[in-house]
């Protein structure tokens, strides 16, 4: 299954979400109870098996490859949460898998890779982002599945867009994570072929935010990343078939700073005792500063794979730096 510059096809959301309804949960979604400029709803994917949406791409992609395909295991290269996917997808099928880290990751999403049977090749963060678009890593074989950049993988992101319309249909925005592409662009791809109207933005850490100026000056730029504790999304540049989708796709990005995504993580916590990871919160960081407009807006936690020592810094009201 390809991509196109308009999306992807709805019938093949739809074939994905029957296809991974014994993996992955329907997450539900829920008020926040706050004062906003909108009313604001949590779309909560980190109640997922691994604690992120990324169960939902790595199911449909695996779940299409025949025995033939998998003789050899499957790897991908991943800052965490497709590593848990690929793993836990991986463990269910009887294969080995392998996962090209950052050596920056997480010690939580570590973990939870190795827990998961999942064997760690870590390397420098520009190396490992270079097996993005390579796709290739010596030594390693099988199933590659791509984090962002497969059509499959985006097409089970797209269930993500069906349950909200579904339970949730007077929404009249969607903010998503923005990091690679595939979140947002796959939920977009279902949104549009069902309710048109509802617009769909990205959300960027104002660290690492190379959609909005890419979306500005109509082309792919590449700006300056600085590590911080939202790893989940934020890279230098947008890969120019994501920009491609993402120009036609969203109706914008919206940009938070690292102060307003940590006091969106404590904010969930503290008032719906929700704990999200630095991604997760940045789209309730965008819609609690009304950068995303509308009377209901829906925003994507992404994940909950968040570091003990980073979630109680933000806790105590700190803002960690990296």
């Amino acid at each position: 299954m390809r991509s196109s510059a308009t999306g992807i096809a709805i019938d093949s959301v739809r074939a994905a979400r029957e296809r991974i309804a014994g993996v992955a949960v329907r997450t539900p979604l829920m008020r926040l109870p706050v004062d906003s400029p909108a009313e604001v709803w949590l779309k909560l994917e980190n109640l997922q098996p691994i604690g992120s949406f990324k169960i939902r791409g790595a199911a449909n992609r695996l779940l299409q490859a025949g025995p033939g395909e998998l003789a050899k295991g499957v790897w991908t290269a991943s800052a965490g949460n497709m590593a848990q996917g690929v793993a836990y997808m991986a463990r269910r099928l009887g294969i080995p898998c392998s996962v090209v880290v950052p050596d920056t990751a997480p010690a939580t999403k570590r973990a939870a890779i190795e827990r998961l049977g999942g064997r760690l090749v870590p390397v420098p963060h520009d190396e490992w982002f270079e097996v993005f678009r390579t796709r290739r890593y010596e030594g390693l074989d099988g199933v590659f599945v791509h984090a962002f950049s497969d059509a499959e993988v985006m097409a089970g992101n797209g269930t993500i867009g069906l349950e909200i319309l579904e339970d949730l249909p007077e929404a009249d925005a969607i903010v998503v994570p923005f990091g690679g592409g595939g979140l947002s662009c796959g939920i977009a791809s279902a949104v549009r072929a069902i309710a048109p109207g509802v617009r769909v933005y990205a959300a960027e850490v104002a660290t690492a935010a190379p959609l909005a100026p890419s979306l500005e000056a109509g082309r792919p730029t590449t700006v300056t990343r600085t590590p911080s504790f939202v790893d989940g999304i934020g890279a230098a540049f947008v890969f120019p078939e994501m920009f491609a989708l993402a120009r036609e796709l969203l109706a914008g990005s919206l940009v938070a700073s690292l102060d307003e995504v940590a006091g969106a993580v404590r904010i969930l916590a503290e008032r719906a005792r929700i704990v999200a990871e630095g991604a997760g919160a940045a789209p309730v960081a965008a819609a609690l500063a009304g950068k995303a407009g509308g009377r209901t807006v829906v925003c994507v936690v992404s994940g909950g794979n968040i570091d003990s020592p980073v979630l109680a810094a933000i806790l105590e009201g700190r803002t960690p730096r990296s």
